[in-house]
């Protein structure tokens, strides 16, 4: 017996396309804790006018990957940030704080951009303990 004998409808598939982009500018898209920490990362090696360089010889990790870390393109061990960060003189409480702060801000611009009369969301943080 077939398919066909039970009388059982024919399933049509049809294949999935994107969809077309909505008109108008392309929603935000929420940062990544990467871009996040690699922005502190970068802002405070530029602040202190030190090289790439200057600072992966002092936390021991090679330039190229500090460079990746810092344009958000590598997701940081938790070693390698900690070392990163001490390279810099900060702790690494002081660098994620810095990157929550960052999101909120970002956070916050992104709410008020979605428009009036929706649900903005939580405004507060989440308190970072070293």
């Amino acid at each position: 017996m077939t398919i066909r004998a039970t009388n059982q409808p024919r399933v049509r598939v049809v294949p999935l396309r994107p969809l077309p982009a909505p008109a108008g500018p392309a929603p935000a898209r929420e940062p990544l804790w990467r871009d996040l920490v690699g922005d502190v990362l970068r802002g405070e090696r530029h602040a202190q006018g030190r090289t790439l360089k200057d600072v992966a010889d002092a936390a021991r990790i090679s330039v190229p990957y500090l460079s990746e870390v810092e344009r958000g393109r590598k997701e940081a061990s938790s070693e390698v940030l900690a070392a990163a960060a001490q390279a810099l003189g900060l702790s690494i409480a002081e660098v994620l704080a810095l990157a929550q702060g960052e999101l909120i801000r970002l956070s916050g611009a992104r709410s008020r951009n979605l428009g009036a009369g929706r649900p903005a969301g939580p405004t507060g943080g989440v308190l970072l303990a070293a």
